[in-house]
């Protein structure tokens, strides 16, 4: 599917890592062209990250260089920042003139963000978008919250209206339980920004993160406030000596003005789990599995203990743990993945798996990919070690968040749904470099049964079988879990299919009959140009973004109503 958009926004990507946010982006829209990106991994010679990256997304407008030593000036305009910036002491250490008064402690890599939306003045993006661990509203311990409320404020004073949630990938079905706090803000006046009427109801229903992830406040959760002060009293004063952050886990500031509550999640749908992630166990290499003799090491890691120990100043004291679970449960969403996952040395933090013949063994890259929702084989490269590709992945994040926040962000700008023809499972082939052989001797990549999610079939909802025009038969015959159904024009579709009953959808090929089952995940008005510009169709058509859950053992011909759909229930087709 080929696609030529009609709107751009120019991405700067800092601290790019292997590209998350690029391919979330991609993934939530065409609209999203990355134009410049920034990769250093400080302290080390080998630069993995921005290997993988040139690798698959291209040398031009990558950039390999510590973000201190890039003047702004190199940085060109653009309409969106994103990056996941290191979670470090955001403390103001003295000042500084040329950046409003405001130094933090060397390497302290915000105030690059912040240095650079500066001296971008009236050209800085009109929105941000940043990922930071989940403690960032609670630090430090002596000043809950404080880290954060420099970060909102200093946003603040550059115009910006921010707003922020904690997401648990997990808790929207997602493969890995890891908690993030994500950032978007909108600069005064922009097309978003315009459209904030209520801080409530932007938090809790109407804003770009209410629509992208839904969620209930927790009762007596409500803060508001004002963070007053210059930067330097907000880093000496706020919150001092308390033992609970005012920040709840998700919230809006606006003009210093905060908003916030504590959100439970909302959601119904596919969940995926570590055990569908898993590749066959015959392609699995025999040095990811744990010997007999190794195993009790595994065991004692993983295991509760209590451990006499002696501190620096002489005083002896007990350190205690809790037991994990052991093998890990292939039924749940992984645990978080850290850095160093990679390796061969028993570790209580690396993941464990029981195979079917019984045998454990650790994760293998591609599957620590899956659980970020990379694509397969993302940071596959020759100069790249399995356990660095590991290291990759414990400081990723996951794809499918900024995907969803992606496309939320889109619809707000542009008040239409966004079409991707890049989705974040798509893998990106290997660009060519000044090497050209430098995929010569690349070993062979493990490409084996894709992706599995969990959920329960009701028979009682309404299915949708829809014919497939010959043209686009190969479209659907394609194993992607994602895919877009345009129906016939809109003033042709039957009254009496009822839109907000239907829940699944089966495309009809025809001369064979339906097989595969999708779950209809958005139903709305569209056309065939989002897709093929070509055409000029923009004739109004019911247009159905489903995704894959399972298939019949075997086509069954079903007779279609005026030879091209059929309304009726789960349960008459899945006997």
């Amino acid at each position: 599917m080929t696609k030529k958009t009609k709107h751009t926004i120019r991405v700067v990507e800092l601290f790019a890592g292997v590209g998350g946010f690029r391919i979330g982006l991609e993934g939530a829209s065409d609209a999203y062209e990355t134009i410049w990106n920034n990769q250093w991994e400080p302290s080390t010679k080998h630069q993995d990250a921005s290997l993988v990256y040139r690798t698959r997304f291209g040398a031009d407008g990558h950039i390999n260089k510590d973000i201190n030593l890039v003047p702004t000036e190199a940085v060109p305009d653009h309409d969106l920042m994103v990056g996941g910036f290191p979670c470090q002491d955001y403390s103001v250490a003295a000042t500084l003139s040329r950046s409003g008064g405001i130094e933090g402690k060397k390497g302290v890599l915000w105030w690059q963000i912040y240095r650079i939306l500066l001296e971008k003045g009236e050209n800085r993006p009109n929105y941000i978008f940043f990922e930071n661990v989940d403690r960032l509203i609670n630090s430090p311990a002596t000043q809950r919250g404080r880290d954060f409320a420099i970060i909102l404020a200093s946003l603040s004073d550059l115009g910006y209206t921010v707003e922020w949630r904690i997401i648990n990938a997990a808790d929207y079905g997602m493969p890995q339980r890891r908690r993030r706090t994500y950032l978007v803000g909108y600069k005064k006046d922009s097309v978003v920004e315009r459209q904030i009427e209520s801080l409530e109801d932007w938090t809790k229903y109407d804003g770009v993160m209410a629509k992208a992830f839904e969620f209930k406040p927790r009762q007596d959760s409500l803060s508001e406030f004002d963070i007053k002060g210059t930067i330097q009293e907000i880093s000496a004063n706020f919150n001092k000596n308390k033992k609970i952050s005012p920040f709840g886990n998700a919230g809006i500031m606006q003009n210093r003005h905060v908003y916030c509550v504590d959100a439970e999640p909302v959601y119904d749908g596919p969940r995926q789990t570590l055990g569908g992630n898993l590749v066959d166990e015959n392609f699995v290499p025999e040095d990811f599995f744990i010997t007999e003799e190794e195993l009790p090491k595994w065991k004692y890691e993983k295991g509760a203990k209590k451990i006499n120990r002696v501190s620096k100043e002489g005083y002896e004291y007990v350190f205690s743990e809790g037991g994990m679970a052991f093998p890990d449960n292939l039924d749940q969403p992984s645990r978080t993945i850290i850095t160093g996952e990679g390796g061969s040395a028993a570790s209580r933090f690396k993941h464990v798996v029981c195979t079917k013949s019984g045998r454990h063994r650790r994760l293998l890259p591609i599957e620590l990919e899956r659980l970020n929702m990379f694509p397969d084989n993302h940071t596959l490269h020759p100069e790249v070690s399995d356990g660095r590709r590991a290291f990759l992945m414990g400081n990723a994040l996951v794809c499918g968040i900024v995907e969803q926040i992606g496309k939320s962000l889109y619809r707000f700008i542009y008040n239409e749904e966004p079409i991707s023809s890049r989705p974040i499972y798509l893998e990106r082939t290997a660009k060519p470099m000044l090497d050209l052989r430098l995929f010569e001797d690349e070993i062979k990549t493990i490409v084996v049964n894709r992706p599995k999610k969990q959920y329960n079939l009701d028979p009682s909802k309404h299915l949708l079988i829809g014919l497939v025009k010959k043209d686009n038969e190969d479209y659907f015959l394609k194993e992607e879990p994602i895919k877009f159904y345009y129906t016939g024009k809109a003033k042709t579709f039957p009254s009496t299919v009822v839109l907000n009953k239907l829940y699944y959808f089966m495309p009809y090929i025809k001369g064979k009959g339906v097989k595969d089952l999708y779950l209809i995940r958005v139903a709305r008005i569209g056309n065939k140009a989002e897709i093929y510009p070509e055409s000029n169709d923009i004739e109004p058509r019911l247009v159905f973004e489903i995704e894959y859950l399972e298939s019949l053992s075997q086509y069954k011909m079903i007779k279609l109503y005026r030879y091209w759909f059929k309304d009726t229930l789960l349960g008459r087709i899945f006997k």
